[in-house]
């Protein structure tokens, strides 16, 4: 999806607690019709390992008629990846790739030197109306890769591994955890999961990677005896284990990796190593010098830069 040109302060706050570095409270953006609730960047914190951007989407109820409309738009040096809990959404992009992604899947998309896309409802689904919940994240891609050729993946439901534990249970969307591996084509150590916990049920989460932090989607959960706000983004410090504890049926999502390989300066849709790249990004937007999406004739405009 489509970001913004500058990052306005957000409700970055400090907590009591010897595992959480800090919380990060959402702030709300329009994406041309829908509203989400953008967590990273932030002002204080801009990443959690490779994630640089982290939006929760809904969960929106469409009327008939309505639908996600998000027009063609470019990015380069990060791959984005879109995850839903309810709905579905019409991917289609400048290599070519058109995939419906539902509930449970993850689409996979890696700009690199550039690529464009659109993220639309169906029309057949836009005609009854229907719910949307999920989040896209973006992830920074190394210094050696910030080049490479853009490319697509689409990784079904069942090609994802399955983690369980007493109580608990969920997908394992990107990187490693708990012994398991994803199939999705991350660049860098990485840790991204969806977790579901019955009440009463513990999660531990090792120190395994360097940067974690825990989003609770919904439900009671608290972190070391510490109770964690839906909604919020709770950094943990590094290298301490940590277990989260379920006081009533819950839905929490484990980020983080490797900490990137330097500092990513990020501009609306672009993220790169290097401040001359994103004004290089500005300038192809501009003057239309990325390809377009088959098929697709509208697209956003480079924002005023301000």
């Amino acid at each position: 999806m489509s970001g913004s040109t500058g990052e306005d302060p957000d409700c970055h706050t400090g907590v009591a607690s010897p595992v959480i570095e800090t919380m990060i409270v959402p702030r709300g953006r329009d994406i041309g019709g829908f509203e989400v609730q953008r967590i990273l960047p932030s002002v204080r914190r801009r990443m959690v390992g490779p994630f640089i951007f982290f939006d929760r989407m809904g969960p929106a109820t469409f009327a008939a008629g309505r639908g996600l409309d998000v027009r063609p738009h470019p990015h380069i040096g990060l791959a984005t990846v879109t995850y839903l809990f309810a709905g579905e959404i019409v991917h289609r992009d400048s290599v070519g790739s058109r995939q419906t992604i539902t509930a449970g899947a993850v689409n996979w998309m890696t700009a690199g030197r550039g690529i464009v896309h659109s993220e639309r409802t169906d029309p057949t689904l836009r005609h009854t109306g229907g719910r949307l919940f999920g989040i896209q994240a973006w992830v920074a891609l190394p210094q050696a890769a910030e080049e490479m050729a853009p490319a697509f993946s689409h990784h079904a439901v069942e090609s994802l591994p399955r983690l369980a534990g007493e109580g608990w249970h969920g997908r394992l969307i990107a990187g490693r955890f708990d012994g398991m591996t994803a199939p999705t084509p991350v660049l860098s150590p990485t840790l991204y999961a969806d977790i579901m916990l019955a009440a009463g049920a513990r999660l531990a989460v090792s120190p395994e990677h360097e940067e974690r932090a825990v989003y609770v989607v919904e439900g009671a959960v608290s972190l070391d005896g510490h109770s964690l706000d839906p909604g919020v983004l709770y950094v943990l410090v590094p290298g301490q284990a940590v277990t989260l504890a379920a006081g009533g049926e819950s839905h929490l999502m484990l980020i983080g990796g490797a900490p990137m390989d330097g500092p990513r300066y990020i501009w609306w849709n672009f993220v790169s190593s290097s401040r001359e790249r994103l004004e290089q990004a500005k300038a192809d937007w501009k003057a239309q010098r990325f390809a377009a999406v088959p098929g697709e004739h509208e697209f956003i405009p480079l924002p005023d830069d301000t």
